[in-house]
This record gives structure tokens, C-alpha cells and sequence, in this order.
């Protein structure tokens, strides 16, 4: 039976809470966000993100040791999946808000990867595996 080094992360919300002089609440948030300093920071530990999978290698004990293995999409940070599938959805509802209203050959194209994205907009949702598993992490 093979054997699999499986590399897992959880994200730990690390928080400050500071007062800041400021004219309006817009600028004292843009102090806190600008702030450097973290020497006060505590961690939530009551709120941990999910966890997900940040590396594959065969192997016993084998992380970082050669090649790192493709594993199934619906590992991977389920936030990350949902940032980095918001371009696309983008890019296409310009193209789509753009056509022209007679239709066209190219519209047709568009609708198809429009379906295709919409199908793994679902799956990322679900928690499932991308519905072309050969877009692997």
C-alpha cells in the first residue's frame, strides 16, 4: 500500500484591539490597517479556519523531498478557491453583458464557458472537486 506525506494548514485569526484619534471612522480604520505594530496580538483560537491541504509527496515523511503531487481541488482552501475563481466569472459577464444583440458564433462560445464556470462555481460552493478534475491544485 503506498504511502502519502499529506501537509495540512488552518488559518488562526490573530486580532489587536486599539484606540485611534482620527476625524472620522474611515481614517481610523485606515490608521489600524497602516499600524506596524503587533506586539499586543492575541490569537482566536476559538476560531479557526477550516482545514485544507497545502502539500502531496509519496512517500513516509517526504514533504519538501522531491516533486509535490496534483491533488483534488476540494482540499484546497475553500476561500482562496472562491477568490481566484472570481476573475473569470468576471471576465465573462463583461464579454457577456457586451454581445451584441443579434448573437453571434463568438456568443455561443461564451455561453459554453460561461456554463463551465458557473459548474465550478458550484462545486468550489460545495465543497466538491472542480467538474474537470484536471484543473488540480
Amino acid at each position: 500500500m503506498p504511502l502519502f506525506t499529506i501537509e495540512t494548514t488552518y488559518r488562526l485569526p490573530v486580532y489587536r484591539q486599539r484606540t485611534y484619534d482620527a476625524e472620522t471612522l474611515d481614517q481610523a480604520c485606515d490608521l489600524a490597517i497602516a499600524d506596524e505594530s503587533w506586539d499586543d496580538n492575541k490569537s482566536d483560537v476559538e476560531k479557526p479556519g477550516d482545514t485544507f491541504v497545502t502539500g502531496v509527496w509519496e512517500g513516509r515523511d517526504a514533504a519538501n523531498i522531491g516533486r509535490p503531487l496534483p491533488f483534488p481541488s476540494r482540499f484546497d482552501e475553500q476561500v482562496q478557491r472562491k477568490a481566484d475563481h472570481f476573475d473569470l466569472l468576471l471576465g465573462l459577464l463583461k464579454i457577456l453583458a457586451r454581445a451584441p444583440e443579434g448573437g453571434s458564433a463568438d456568443v455561443e462560445l461564451w455561453r459554453r464557458r460561461a456554463d463551465a464556470a458557473i459548474a465550478k462555481a458550484e462545486a468550489v460552493l460545495a465543497g466538491e472537486n472542480d467538474p474537470i478534475e484536471g484543473a488540480v491544485s
